[in-house]
């Protein structure tokens, strides 16, 4: 990659909102390494950022960030690499059937939660040294169906993959500000960002049982409800990543249109926050 040029890492990069994310920044100048699980789709992906940036301006690495281990390690090689100045943390999912992570960990937790969390802590210092640098956590409006109960791994009862997905996002939004708070005099701004619901291959595979009970009446307007293009969704993390309108600010939270956008932080209460804070350490022991 070029030297002098603004340097991001996008997790999850390969693919859906976070390779359209990916591809706008590379042709708004910026050199960009994607995380994913696939080489040949971390190979074509290079070569679509590649292309519409005009020059060779992306880089894939290999890493299953469903392990907080190789987060670690993918952490490491990045942070030994100097100053980065952007990190946005789009890994995540939704998922019908529940399942774990090699760790033993519930997989909407470890993706949504716990792996963006470890993979930040990593690389800290390197964005610090980049500042004034920008960490963008990719949230979501499934935080509305969440079950805002952190006293165990899992809340009891049944699974539901929209209220698993919901609970983990609220957890990571209150790590977020939390971050926001802690690094806002170090020159790293930390931003929320909710690109909305979209055609992604996740949404694609998802079935009427990951809803409770009880809004499965609605499947088929939830269905529509994510057929919006995937490029649009890119428009709220772009405008976190690069908006010059929040130089100078932190902890903000950015909706579907690409503008500040605090509705989501509605279920974000004093009380969720102290019970995340208590919570997650007990996941990464």
């Amino acid at each position: 990659m070029t030297e002098h040029v603004r340097t991001a890492v996008v997790t999850a990069g390969t693919g859906g909102i976070g390779l359209e994310t990916a591809v706008g920044l590379a042709a708004r100048g910026w050199d960009v390494t994607v995380v994913g699980r696939d080489a040949r789709r971390g190979d074509a992906a290079v070569a679509r950022i590649d292309a519409g940036a005009g020059r060779p301006a992306g880089r894939f690495l290999a890493a299953d960030l469903s392990s907080l281990a190789e987060t670690r390690d993918l952490g490491g090689k990045l942070a030994a690499e100097g100053a980065l100045h952007l990190l946005v943390n789009n890994v995540g999912g939704m998922w019908t059937r529940r399942w774990e992570s090699a760790d033993g960990i519930e997989g909407s937790i470890a993706l949504n939660h716990l792996s963006p969390l470890v993979l930040t802590e990593t690389l800290i210092e390197a964005l610090a040294a980049a500042a004034p640098s920008r960490i963008v956590n990719v949230t979501s409006a499934a935080i509305a169906a969440a079950v805002p109960v952190f006293e165990e791994a899992e809340p009891p009862g049944p699974h539901y993959g929209l209220a698993a997905t919901g609970r983990a996002k609220l957890a990571h939004l209150a790590h977020t500000m939390d971050l926001a708070e802690r690094l806002k005099d170090r020159g790293v701004a930390v931003f929320a960002a909710d690109p909305g619901a979209a055609a992604t291959d996740n949404a694609g595979e998802m079935t009427a049982d990951i809803l409770p009970p009880q809004l499965r009446p609605h499947w088929e307007q939830i269905k529509q409800g994510v057929s919006a293009p995937v490029a649009d969704a890119a428009r709220a993390p772009l405008f976190a990543a690069t908006d010059p309108s929040l130089t100078g600010r932190t902890g903000v939270l950015i909706g579907p249109a690409g503008a500040p956008d605090d509705t989501l932080l509605q279920h974000l209460t004093p009380e969720v926050a102290e019970a995340v804070r208590r919570w997650t350490p007990t996941l990464t022991a």
